[in-house]
C-alpha cells in the first residue's frame, strides 16, 4: 500500500461518517453505529495484542511500558476536553456553539495517531507488512464511527450544513497531517527513540478500545449483537495479517 493510498483512505473514512449522518440521516444513536463502534473496539484491541505490542517489546526500548502508560494517560486528558467522543459519546444540545475544545482535542488525538504510520512508511520503524496494515486499518475502522459522532454533534450546533462539512473536512485532514509529519520528521531528529510515539499511540488505543468494550454493556450484560461485533472485530484483526 503506497503512501497516497493511505492519505486517501484516512481522509475518505472521515467523509464516510459525514455522508452517513448528512445524507442517510443516521446518528451515533443508531444501532448499526453502536455495533460499528463495538467492532472497532474489538479490532483495535486485537491489533494491540497481536501486532503492535509484540513489535514494540521486540524492537523497542526497555522503558516502552512507561510510554504506553503515558499514552493511556494522554488519552485520558484529551477525553476530559473531548467529552469521550472518541468512543461515541456525544452530548447534543440543539443550537449550541461549536465546542472548540472538543475539536482541538480530537484533532490532537488524530495527528498523534498518524505519526507512527508515517514513521513506518519512512522505514525507521518495523517494516513488517502487518505493522503497516494493522495500524492503518485500526485507524480507519475507528475513524468512521468517530466521524459519525462528530458530524452528529456538528449538525446540532449553530453551524450551517456547509460550515459543518468544512469542520469535518478539517478534522479529516488531521490524521493524514500526522502521517506526513511522521514521514517528514523522524523521532531520532528530535532526540526521541523511534518506538516512543508508537508506544504512546498504543496506550491511547488501549484506553479507547477498552472503554468502548466496557461501555457496550447494558444493565451489566452484553447485548448479543454487540458481543458478536466485538468478537468479529477481534477475529478479523487476527486473520488479516
Amino acid at each position: 500500500m503506497n503512501l497516497s493510498t493511505v492519505f486517501i483512505g484516512l481522509f475518505v473514512s472521515v467523509i464516510i461518517g459525514g455522508v452517513v449522518v448528512n445524507y442517510l440521516h443516521a446518528t451515533n444513536k443508531n444501532q448499526f453505529i453502536k455495533l460499528a463502534l463495538a467492532f472497532s473496539g474489538g479490532f483495535l484491541l486485537a491489533i494491540i495484542f497481536q501486532h503492535l505490542l509484540p513489535d514494540l517489546y521486540h524492537e523497542g526500548a526497555g522503558a516502552i511500558g512507561v510510554y504506553i502508560l503515558i499514552g493511556f494517560l494522554v488519552q485520558l486528558i484529551l477525553e476530559y476536553f473531548s467529552g469521550g467522543i472518541e468512543h461515541g459519546h456525544v452530548h447534543v444540545h440543539q443550537g449550541q456553539p461549536l465546542p472548540w475544545a472538543l475539536f482541538i482535542s480530537l484533532s490532537v488525538h488524530s495527528v498523534i495517531e498518524g505519526i507512527p504510520l508515517g514513521n513506518q512508511y519512512m522505514g525507521i520503524v518495523s517494516d513488517h507488512g502487518h505493522a503497516h496494515g494493522s495500524l492503518f486499518w485500526g485507524i480507519i475502522f475507528h475513524q468512521i464511527p468517530v466521524s459519525i459522532a462528530l458530524m452528529t454533534l456538528l449538525m446540532s450546533t449553530k453551524l450551517s450544513t456547509l460550515q459543518s462539512w468544512l469542520v469535518l473536512i478539517a478534522f479529516g485532514i488531521m490524521t493524514p497531517l500526522g502521517v506526513l509529519l511522521g514521514f517528514a520528521v523522524s523521532p531520532e531528529q528530535l532526540g526521541i527513540d523511534v518506538h516512543v510515539i508508537l508506544a504512546i499511540v498504543v496506550g491511547m488505543f488501549l484506553h479507547i478500545s477498552t472503554t468502548i468494550i466496557f461501555e457496550t454493556t447494558e444493565n451489566h450484560k452484553f447485548n448479543l449483537l454487540k458481543l458478536v461485533s466485538i468478537v468479529f472485530g477481534c477475529g478479523l484483526a487476527m486473520v488479516m495479517y
